[in-house]
């Protein structure tokens, strides 16, 4: 009998060799589909991952009328991402969003301490303007409690962060306001995402461009995916990170995102927000996940 136990757990840092065999043991076709695979209807750093050199590729444009039925807002004059005033900004800016779509809302985080910052100002400032939105804030509830109290109120305000980026599917007018504090980049504090760093270096490859920035951007398709969840559904997406526009790769990202009209100014997404509030009349109806994306390949030849 022993009163303490050790457990070691081993990450590969790539998974494409490991892949590449399951691809060679077992000869069928083989098909990935997604919403999230491409950026900007390139595959290279999915194919990359996953070993599918060879792999055939595709990609659809979205049923969805994303030009027509969302917004993407990017409010100017945001503090830098990583300062101490940033979540109070993204608070400051969501309020009258806030107010204006009557609730209906996700505020998203890329951390937990961001999230529960957000959720006692947004409690006081609830209480100060006499808003009688429901408050929701992840871990209260289990997920799913949460949603479905979150679809039956039909004007709550939820606070939260990783479990809700992804996997959560909210159609009709229950939620029409998705906002998103800023680019879901990794910690840098992270040993493995830090070793396969030093991997990329070693290879010659630039870290940031080949890996990062990657997979920051399609975190954020998954976290902007919560917005449009029907052909019929209407709102607006907000991103409160400068670096959209202050930094080259922000072209990039704005590029992967669906096809949404940008607005920077308060005033214009006001309006948008009241003139979606009175849609054509119809129930929504059954549709997909936005668009699709997909790599195919037959095993044997690691996609080809």
């Amino acid at each position: 009998m022993f009163s303490h136990s050790l457990q070691l757990n081993a990450t590969p840092l790539s998974v494409a060799d490991v892949f590449r065999r399951q691809l060679d043991g077992h000869p069928r076709a083989w098909i990935f589909a997604s919403a999230t695979l491409a950026l900007g209807g390139d595959f290279s750093h999915y194919r990359s991952e996953m070993g599918l050199d060879d792999a055939r590729t595709a990609c659809w444009d979205s049923p969805f009328d994303y030009n027509g039925h969302a917004l993407l807002y990017v409010p100017k004059k945001l503090p830098d991402p990583n300062s101490d005033e940033h979540t109070r900004a993204v608070v400051a800016a969501s309020l009258p969003l806030i107010r204006a779509s009557g609730g209906r809302t996700f505020v998203l985080f890329t951390t937990l301490r961001a999230m529960r910052l957000a959720h006692q100002l947004l409690s006081e400032e609830f209480r100060r303007h006499a808003l009688r939105f429901p408050l929701l804030l992840q871990g209260e509830r289990p997920r799913s409690e949460l949603l479905e109290r979150f679809r039956r109120l039909r004007d709550a305000v939820l606070v939260g962060s990783a479990s809700f980026w992804e996997g959560v599917d909210v159609r009709g007018d229950a939620l029409s306001l998705v906002v998103i504090d800023k680019l879901p980049f990794a910690p840098p504090d992270d040993p493995v995402l830090a070793a396969r760093l030093e991997s990329l270096e070693r290879e010659g490859r630039n870290p940031f461009l080949d890996y990062q920035l990657p997979r920051a951007v399609i975190s954020l398709k998954q976290g902007a995916g919560r917005l449009i969840r029907d052909e019929t559904d209407r709102g607006v997406l907000v991103i409160c990170d400068p670096r959209l526009f202050s930094r080259p790769y922000g072209r990039r990202i704005l590029a992967s995102l669906p096809p949404m009209k940008l607005a920077r100014e308060l005033d214009k997404v006001l309006l948008f927000i009241a003139a979606a509030q009175k849609p054509p009349g119809g129930s929504p109806a059954g549709a997909q996940d936005g668009s699709r994306s997909v790599v195919s390949g037959r095993a044997g030849r690691a996609g080809s």
